[in-house]
């Protein structure tokens, strides 16, 4: 504990937040609060009552539970009663939540509900009022109106057992470059009452192997790895995702995805927030899209995609020189062909009937419909129906989405 109280004690402000600053980022101060604040003292009487309290506990046994090939280990089970309580409501509850900036309304009567061991999507555009909604559940910001309850502590009154129970992972934040990967674990890890072991963080986002490299010497998206493994250090029954792939590979991606299942395997209330629609589709039970500071549509992404009034397409390579006129073919569908470059495309709200006179057109020429695929609007589509076509919400001056 002396090595770490000196480490803490030496440390100078540096880029962004900074190693210490970020350490406490949703669990000592606000975010404006945090940027006014030196590190130092930001962080060390926490730190140092955190890790006090942490040495009189006793360890408890951890159970493991595999999902997808990825192993993630447990160590509640001396808080079961806590989260048998939280089980038999929700995990977070917003109602009527409202926030202004000046003549700016960046959250507008904002309600839901968020189960525990669910991972749910909030989505929206820049402006939208996600990043604002998100800080208030984090307890980085204070809201105007409404009501907020996540594991039953008011977010607002940022009490260290709120504090002790999340994680967060911010789109970008500050290490002391000349930290090892291991230090800065076992830094962050110290904040927390109840703390994984850092080989096993290591190994679950794919930096086993890394550890005693400095932060300066890694790759972009070694270093966002990084982020997620601070995010879930402390073992937290809520965790905040903002942005958790971005900079990843294919493969990295993969794995990450692979934790968050895990996790949830094991209880843990993710709130995803994320501008990769197919990581979206993958991950989260729920989806919450909202557009200037308003909810405009909540359920599966299964749901939201089958609740919107699209059509259904229908590609093939279309053979031009076939014998017979496209109007022959184009009086039987009941859905709008096009060809264009030669490739016929029908939108269509009947896709089962189309394709069945596509195909019997087709087979009465001996025809071969190449590369024929029926593709069902995306999420993505259906985001953009909700949202606009660009995505974007004018809310007036700065960005508070």
């Amino acid at each position: 504990m002396e090595a770490i109280v000196s480490a803490v004690r030496q440390l100078e402000p540096r880029r962004g937040w900074g190693l210490v600053g970020m350490a406490f980022r949703g669990r000592a101060a606000t975010v404006a609060g945090a940027r006014r604040l030196s590190p130092q003292r930001l962080s060390v009487d926490l730190c140092l009552r955190r890790i006090t309290e942490s040495s009189s506990r006793a360890v408890t046994p951890r159970s493991s539970r595999p999902e997808r090939g990825i192993v993630i280990h447990s160590r509640r089970r001396g808080r079961l009663a806590s989260l048998a309580a939280v089980s038999a409501s929700a995990a977070l509850t917003v109602s009527g939540l409202g926030r202004s900036y000046g003549d700016v309304r960046a959250v507008d009567g904002l309600s839901f509900q968020v189960e525990p061991g669910e991972v749910f999507a909030l989505l929206g555009p820049n402006g939208a009022g996600k990043s604002t909604t998100v800080e208030i559940l984090e307890g980085h910001r204070s809201r105007d109106t409404g009501t907020v309850e996540v594991l039953g502590h008011d977010p607002g009154a940022s009490s260290a057992a709120f504090r002790d129970r999340i994680g967060i992972v911010l789109q970008e934040v500050g290490i002391e470059r000349e930290l090892t990967v291991r230090e800065a674990l076992v830094h962050y890890g110290a904040c927390y009452s109840r703390r994984r072991p850092v080989d096993e963080v290591l190994e679950l986002v794919g930096l086993h192997g890394l550890g005693d490299r400095r932060t300066h010497r890694l790759s972009g998206g070694q270093k966002r790895r990084i982020d997620l493994a601070l995010g879930i250090i402390g073992d937290p029954d809520v965790l905040f995702l903002d942005e958790p792939t971005t900079g990843f590979d294919p493969s990295a991606r993969r794995q990450a995805w692979e934790m968050v299942d895990g996790l949830r395997a094991l209880g843990t209330t993710i709130v995803l927030t994320s501008h990769y629609m197919d990581e979206v589709q993958a991950l989260a039970d729920r989806v919450l899209v909202i557009a200037g500071g308003r909810a405009v549509a909540e359920g599966t992404p299964d749901e939201l995609r089958g609740s919107m009034d699209r059509e259904t397409a229908i590609r093939a390579r279309f053979p031009l020189e076939a014998d017979g006129t496209v109007d022959d073919l184009l009086g039987r569908l009941s859905g709008r062909a096009t060809v264009r470059g030669g490739r016929l495309e029908v939108r269509t709200e009947q896709p089962t009937a189309d394709l069945h006179r596509l195909t019997a057109w087709a087979m009465e020429r001996k025809l071969e419909l190449a590369d024929l695929e029926v593709v069902r609007p995306t999420l993505e589509d259906v985001y953009l129906d909700l949202v606009g076509g660009d995505g974007e919400v004018d809310v007036g001056a700065g960005d508070h989405g």
